[in-house]
């Protein structure tokens, strides 16, 4: 039988694009196995270029391999992965290296890389982005795992992956499941990415009062400047894109529902238990929930709103190349907080989790390949470069100058959704955690006296050490309490 130094199990659309691409890669010779042997057989027949090793079995895939056997699971998250990876197990020996490329929850990644290190074998949770087309072509890829792993894994992935000023879109994340972690703030901040762009679309339709198309065309505009992204883009292209059966802009006949794969909710509960807000993305997350709540939504329908002085469209914002122009600064000021906010997270992970990830080459490997690939990220890899340990992205040098420039027309545009009564929370709490992260003084000192009097939760001085608390139901005496 013939040996491949590499395999692929789970054979959908994203499993086959996958085994394709290394298939594709001076070096490669990949294995490929699927539950169903009829669609293992299919691929290999369909593209018979690849060259690839079959297997009707998971002995049959295991003996195809050469050592250290590594074999990649490209299958639903939960428990048919956990399945696969005991298949896989009970025929692999120590050493060998099984990886995830799905979207786990990185503490399944945890604990599956402690339960294989227990038998000796190597396990890699390894976030791969860019979709079925990136798969095929080169997608961002982060996977976590040991540097062990990494080894003999790293070169075939840096084969695979999209590439970005000559530098191959992968980097070795950290241990266990930093990987999938990584994966996951990702997919986060790809949530609120895309909430943004849907609110500068509401704004740019219903207080500027453009069609479809022409705000196709400020977005094709704008992926020429500091905004240029693939989400950009795409956007253009769906709001350029006309119903063949109707005849009307696509946009207005798909239903205003936002479907969620659930790596958003992650992302704000994993935030939400390291302390670290991520507010665009929360309201992203939530957004997606009011979207889909018919029966509220239903009920709210009748619920008053702001009267337009004339009834013209448009009429709140005044001139509307001006509005546009200031909707796009505040959209690039919206995306900045949302990055940041997701690179705390990390930040906070790492320290949580004893991971050493080095943030700018996170930003590195997100240049190309993956779904949030923007043109900014080159700008956030320097920042991270100058000062590894940079406490806050918004205070880079850069940013902090595009956000002085950005905030004027950020709360003009933030006010004309308020007076239009067009929604824009992942715009608006950008702008308030901008707000709060700046301020000197905070009104939590107020929140500390309240939690004190109702529950003697003690509170701390500006001048004085220690903890203290307030004697409120007599004299109101002070005690210092350690």
């Amino acid at each position: 039988m013939s040996r491949a130094n590499i395999g692929v199990v789970g054979l959908a659309v994203m499993g086959s694009n996958l085994a394709r691409n290394l298939a594709g890669r001076p070096g490669n010779t990949v294995a490929i196995y699927n539950r169903s042997a009829d669609k293992t057989h299919h691929l290999a027949t369909a593209h018979p270029e690849a060259e690839f090793v079959t297997a009707d079995t998971v002995e049959e895939f295991a003996q195809s391999l050469s050592t250290p056997r590594t074999a990649i699971i490209m299958v639903q998250a939960g428990p048919a992965t956990d399945q696969v990876i005991s298949q896989l197990a009970d025929v692999f020996e120590p050493g060998d290296i099984i990886v995830d490329g799905g979207n786990a929850h990185f503490t399944d990644t945890i604990r599956r890389e402690a339960e294989l290190a227990a038998r000796g074998l190597n396990f890699v949770g390894a976030g791969i982005s860019g979709g079925e087309e990136g798969a095929l072509n080169g997608p961002s890829i982060m996977p976590g795992g040991s540097a062990e792993a990494w080894n003999t894994l790293g070169p075939i992935l840096e084969s695979i992956a999209a590439v970005a000023d000559g530098e191959p879109c992968v980097t070795h994340v950290g241990t266990d499941g930093a990987g999938h972690f990584v994966k996951m703030i990702h997919n986060g901040i790809e949530y609120a990415d895309m909430q943004l762009i849907a609110e500068a679309y509401d704004l740019l339709r219903h207080a500027a009062g453009l069609s479809p198309q022409e705000i196709a065309d400020v977005f094709r505009q704008w992926n020429t400047g500091v905004l240029e992204s693939y989400l950009i883009d795409i956007t253009a292209e769906v709001l350029g894109h006309v119903d063949a059966t109707t005849g009307s802009p696509l946009v207005d006949v798909i239903v205003d529902q936002a479907g969620s794969k659930g790596t958003g909710v992650w992302t704000v509960q994993s935030a939400v238990g390291l302390g670290v807000p991520v507010t665009g993305i929360a309201e992203a997350v939530f957004a997606r929930a009011i979207s889909s709540s018919g029966a509220s939504r239903r009920a709210g329908g009748g619920l008053p709103g702001p009267t337009p002085t004339d009834g013209k469209s448009g009429s709140a914002i005044g001139d509307a190349q001006g509005f546009i122009d200031m909707v796009e600064q505040a959209l690039y000021a919206s995306k900045i907080v949302a990055y940041s906010q997701g690179f705390d997270a990390i930040s906070e992970a790492a320290s949580e989790y004893n991971w050493s990830i080095d943030r700018g080459e996170i930003a590195r490997i997100w240049r190309a390949g993956c779904i949030i690939r923007a043109q900014f990220l080159d700008r956030i890899t320097e920042a991270y470069r100058e000062q590894p340990e940079l406490p806050l992205l918004l205070a880079a040098p850069y940013f902090h100058s595009a956000l002085d420039d950005a905030q004027t027309p950020w709360r003009k545009v933030i006010q004309a959704g308020v007076e239009t009564g067009i929604a824009t929370p992942a715009f608006s709490s950008s702008l308030a955690y901008y707000d709060q992260i700046r301020r000197e003084r905070l009104p939590a000192c107020l929140i500390q006296g309240q939690r004190d009097f109702f529950g003697a939760h003690t509170y701390k001085r500006v001048d004085a050490e220690g903890a203290f608390h307030t004697d409120w139901s007599a004299d109101r005496s002070e005690s210092r309490v350690d």
